[in-house]
């Protein structure tokens, strides 16, 4: 197949069904419902061969004009090695406009991505599997009905950026667990559908302890099944994930463009991810 058949088009729901059929390729675990979340909080640009089938992906979700992540990144393997990434990347450094980039990088795609001018920042830990029976914790509740606004200002405040409409997606598909000390939100975390089971994400606390528990309040209801997290490995809650039955299976580099200043961790910070594509 030569370069000149593939033709990049915006992506739309017409789409995801060869999206999914190319995400299944490389293994990953993206439902056609994954996909659709992904698609409604971005846009992005697909690579069509010369039989219109997907052969490459690529979402761009834009934080507010804080940051946007760069996900979704495939080409299919029997394309590979013509340039069809560089073109898909382009085509998302378009569409993000003047905000600074993230997104998660797996070994093969991080030479591209050096040549853009990412850097690394971070190591990100996929963990996952059947989640051993643990105790519930204490101090750790269901969110009510009017708390997304707090939640929305705490996530704001540990990940640095405006990540309304993903709270709300969130909201859409899943549940909410929060801590409050004097009646306000200290913490918080969320669990949803996804891929093989659920995924739990984004985990926003002070520290590690509040991080186990609002983890625990998810994990304990649900011994035997299947859950999901990601999360950076300077976290230091990795072997506590893996004592309760989430293995250590993977996952990439963090990476940004302009590279982020050295600061210090704020608190609250992100003890784990929306999940790798969402940041």
């Amino acid at each position: 197949m030569q370069q000149g058949e593939i033709e990049i088009q915006d992506f739309g729901q017409d789409h995801i069904e060869g999206a999914v059929a190319l995400s299944r390729q490389e293994n990953w675990p993206h439902r056609p419902q994954d996909w659709q979340m992904a698609l409604q909080l971005s846009s992005g640009a697909v690579a069509l061969d010369d039989r219109g089938r997907v052969a490459g992906t690529i979402l761009v979700t834009p934080y507010g004009m804080d940051c946007a992540m760069i996900n979704m990144v495939i080409v299919d393997r029997n394309v590979r090695g013509k340039g069809l990434g560089r073109r898909l990347m382009d085509e998302a450094i378009a569409l993000a406009g003047d905000r600074p980039l993230r997104l998660v990088a797996t070994t093969d795609g991080m030479p591209l991505y050096q040549k853009l001018g990412f850097v690394a920042s971070g190591t990100i830990r996929q963990h996952q599997g059947t989640v051993a029976a643990l105790g519930a914790p204490d101090g750790v509740e269901a969110a009510r009905a009017g708390d997304l606004p707090d939640i929305k200002a705490l996530d704001r405040d540990a990940y640095g950026a405006d990540r309304e409409a993903l709270i709300d997606a969130l909201a859409e598909r899943g549940e909410f667990a929060v801590i409050r000390r004097n009646g306000a939100i200290e913490a918080y975390a969320a669990i949803r559908p996804f891929g093989r089971g659920e995924v739990i994400g984004p985990v926003i606390a002070g520290n590690a302890d509040a991080a186990r528990a609002l983890i625990g309040f998810f994990a304990a209801p649900r011994a035997g099944a299947f859950l999901r997290m990601d999360t950076d490995s300077r976290t230091g809650i990795a072997g506590w994930l893996e004592k309760i039955g989430l293995a250590h299976v993977g996952g990439g580099v963090a990476m940004d463009r302009p590279p982020k200043p050295d600061a210090e961790q704020p608190r609250p910070r992100v003890y784990a991810l929306a999940n790798q594509a969402l940041g």
